[in-house]
C-alpha cells in the first residue's frame, strides 16, 4: 500500500450528480489538474464517469490514468 498526498479546492458541486475540483500533489502544488467526476442512474445502480484534465505532459497523463483505474477498480471490487 502506497501513500500520496494531494490537495485541491472544489470548484463545482451538484448533489448526486457532479464534482469538479482542482487536483495537486503536496510535492508539486505548481501542476495544478482538474478532476470531474459525474454520476447518472443507470439501473438499479449509478454509472461514474471521471475525468482528470490539463496535465503538463503525456507521461503524468499516464500515470494518473493507471491510478485513477486502479483506485475505481478497488471501490468497485468494494462495493460490489
Amino acid at each position: 500500500f502506497r501513500s500520496h498526498e494531494a490537495s485541491g479546492r472544489y470548484l463545482e458541486v451538484v448533489a448526486d450528480a457532479k464534482l469538479v475540483f482542482t487536483w495537486s500533489w503536496r510535492s508539486a502544488p505548481e501542476s495544478e489538474s482538474f478532476v470531474t467526476v459525474a454520476l447518472r442512474p443507470d439501473g438499479d445502480g449509478t454509472l461514474l464517469t471521471l475525468t482528470h484534465a490539463q496535465f503538463l505532459d503525456e507521461e503524468t497523463r499516464d500515470q494518473h490514468a493507471e491510478g485513477w483505474t486502479s483506485t475505481l477498480d478497488g471501490l468497485e471490487r468494494y462495493l460490489a
